[in-house]
């Protein structure tokens, strides 16, 4: 079966998709540690999204997997709209969660300069606790808070910079048109980082695209109402083109 690619957000990592991974047990899970964040933080992070896009493309080519279904969260989501510029005909079907066509983040919890200006003040480490609180609805108090926090805190400021540095210089509005492969676009509705006019977007702009709404969840719905989550990817993937 067509295995299925989670491509983590901004100060995310590969454990993020642990629920994930158990729950799609009948193909297989396949999740990315991009540099400079998560098991690959010791990797120098890159400033741009098609950077981040090639790397996940030639880390995939060499496990060899050609084919695969591809769910990008935040970050994550910009990454896998600029796969399929890079390389559509690889990508069976596309989950865009939690994300946008702009890096600019209009709405987001605090601008972009904001964070900037914060983590040089602040430090890395606090900078990462601060915003995995902005993930979920219950803050610091969510069940997966801490171990969100663990998994941003690995990353160091260079990462930090080089992350908001390649969202706020990254867009791709202008080429939801010219993705033509089934497609998903998946929010929870309480989203502090991304607000519904860049769902909308999406939505509005990918020919056929579908629109999933998770309730009472805010940016982190995989770990906030995982069951629900999965629910929606497995009924996504199981419709035959």
């Amino acid at each position: 079966m067509t295995p299925i690619v989670f491509v983590h957000g901004f100060l995310g990592g590969s454990r993020q998709w642990a629920g994930q991974s158990g729950a799609f047990c009948e193909t297989d899970v396949v999740t990315v540690d991009l540099p400079g964040f998560g098991e690959n933080c010791h990797l120098t992070a890159l400033d741009s999204i098609a950077a981040y896009a090639k790397w996940v493309l030639d880390a995939l080519k060499s496990r060899e997997i050609t084919l695969f279904h591809l769910v990008g969260h935040s970050m994550g989501g910009m990454v896998a709209q600029e796969i399929m510029v890079q390389s559509p005909e690889r990508v069976e079907s596309l989950v865009l969660y939690g994300t946008g066509s702009t890096g600019v983040l209009p709405g987001r919890f605090e601008t972009i300069s904001t964070s900037k200006r914060r983590a040089c003040a602040d430090g890395s480490q606090v900078t990462a606790r601060r915003i995995a609180a902005t993930w979920f609805l219950k803050t610091t108090e969510a069940k997966a808070y801490e171990d969100c926090a663990a998994i941003a805190e690995k990353s160091s400021l260079q990462a930090i910079f080089a992350g908001l540095d390649a969202m706020q210089n990254w867009s791709g509005t202008d080429r939801l048109h010219d993705i033509r492969a089934r497609t998903l676009v998946l929010w929870g509705d309480q989203d502090r980082t991304y607000p519904w006019s860049q769902t909308e977007c999406l939505w509005r702009s990918i020919p056929g695209a579908g629109l999933a709404v998770i309730p009472d969840c805010a940016h982190a719905a995989h770990l906030e109402k995982p069951m629900f989550f999965n629910s929606i990817i497995k009924d996504f993937l199981a419709v035959s083109p």
